[in-house]
């Protein structure tokens, strides 16, 4: 469960961080396992202690700072990034499509958030539902081993009402929100004030709730990301990205500026840099006519030697190859498959590929990125919020989008039952109002 309140999962967790982040932990996987075993917090918090004390291998190949100005000191010289041409009625189509892209990919991939995809594609071919083209059928009875997760009566085919609440779309209305208050210079102490205002802490998962646990005990930002937090490079900050480049299109290093303020308080390296690629790679569809443009814009703004930076990179150059998808879903699970299901890295390089290898058809493109596994609801909703910001509208097929009802359900106070109609031209006037301030 990764319950940030649990002393065993949580120094078992930043063992794991250790270790896939280069730190020299071998010595230490011993001094771990029998402080869980004897049960004893202080032990827990002892060899906790031992391990961020922990060095970099020497062998260590990357390149990963946190800090902004450092981040931004790694950048290669950025592309030309054509000018924006959409005006008003265009780029609010834009919008909406994003919008409505994000939660039919979210919709799609929340039934199976957190399977395999050997599970997810045995349950497909039970259904006869494979490749996907449209939502999950839900199966009576239930095959062995494959009954959808808990939120199926709101999300599978014939049985939607409304985009389901999700942190996934959460995080883009607090977005808005922390725009509409604080304006485009907010910080990550505005975005601290507006969670523990308006977001629940059981409705946080991973690294959002151990920054919100640290606030909660007095801990400012950026140390907020960094202490007891295991998951500072996992996926919470990456779905977070949207409404960053949303409000600046054709405007991709603005758009990851924004992505550092609000991703810097929950997490570090990698965390960070998949929210500032995906708002940059949002910023871009606005000005690039396909996918692999905009990737290639949206790498200017992550630290080459990163791992993100590869793996995205990896995607490219297998597509380049002239792959075919279940091939690059193979050397993608051989070279990031040892992450959680919910990291950064492996999910940002399944995103990538969903998107070339979705060849500009929506359907193919979300149903490659849940087909994919891993952590399907989040794949699913930055696919297709990226694929709706490239394409508009009227590349999205009403069997996605109608079964919506232009609603989606939040847990964020005062935002619940929201029109996604309302929350597009209210993300408009922000794009407006930033360009003519």
């Amino acid at each position: 469960m990764h319950d940030v309140l649990d002393p065993a999962e949580m120094v078992s967790d930043e063992l794991n961080q250790r270790r896939e982040s280069g730190y020299d932990v071998a010595e230490l996987e011993e001094v771990v396992r029998l402080a869980i075993e004897s049960g004893s917090p202080d032990e827990m918090d002892s060899a906790y202690a031992r391990l961020e004390q922990s060095s970099l291998r020497a062998d260590w190949a990357h390149e990963e700072p946190s800090a902004l100005d450092q981040i931004r000191g790694s950048f290669p010289a950025p592309s030309d990034v054509p000018p924006l041409t959409l005006d008003g009625a265009g780029l609010r189509d834009r919008l909406l499509g994003a919008w409505l892209g994000r939660c039919a990919g979210c919709n799609l991939g929340k039934p199976v958030e957190g399977w395999s995809r050997e599970r997810i594609r045995a349950y497909l071919d039970h259904a006869d539902a494979y490749p996907i083209t449209d939502y999950l059928p839900v199966l009576d009875p239930w095959p062995d081993g494959l009954k959808l997760n808990w939120c199926w009566p709101e999300t599978t085919r014939g049985n939607i009402a409304f985009m389901a609440r999700d942190d996934d779309t959460d995080y883009t209305i607090l977005g808005m929100h922390i725009l509409e208050t604080h304006g485009f210079g907010f910080g990550p102490a505005d975005v601290a004030e507006e969670w523990l205002l308006r977001l629940p802490f059981f409705q946080v998962y991973t690294a959002e709730r151990a920054a919100y646990r640290n606030l909660i005990h007095g801990i400012r930002p950026p140390e907020t990301a960094s202490f007891r937090n295991p998951y500072r490079e996992w996926i919470g900050a990456q779905i977070r990205a949207d409404m960053w480049g949303y409000v600046c299109p054709g405007d991709p290093e603005s758009a990851a500026t924004l992505a550092f303020a609000d991703a810097s308080l929950s997490h570090t390296q990698n965390g960070i840099y998949g929210e500032m690629w995906a708002a940059a790679l949002i910023a871009a569809c606005f000005v690039t006519s396909d996918a692999r443009s905009a990737i290639g814009i949206s790498l200017d703004h992550v630290p080459p030697r990163s791992r993100l930076a590869d793996a995205v990179r990896d995607m490219c150059d297998l597509h380049a190859k002239g792959l075919d998808w279940e091939s690059a879903r193979d050397d993608a699970e051989i070279r990031y498959g040892h992450y959680s299901f919910v990291h950064t890295v492996n999910n940002a390089a399944l995103v990538t590929a969903a998107l070339l290898w979705g060849e500009g058809d929506f359907t193919r493109t979300i149903g490659l990125a849940v087909q994919g596994g891993w952590d399907t609801d989040c794949t699913g909703a930055t696919a297709g919020s990226i694929f709706g910001a490239l394409h508009g509208t009227e590349a999205l097929p009403g069997h996605w989008v109608d079964p919506l009802n232009d609603t989606v359900r939040s847990a964020i106070m005062g935002y619940d039952h929201s029109s996604l109609s309302d929350l597009a031209d209210r993300t408009l006037r922000l794009t407006q109002s930033r360009h003519d301030s």
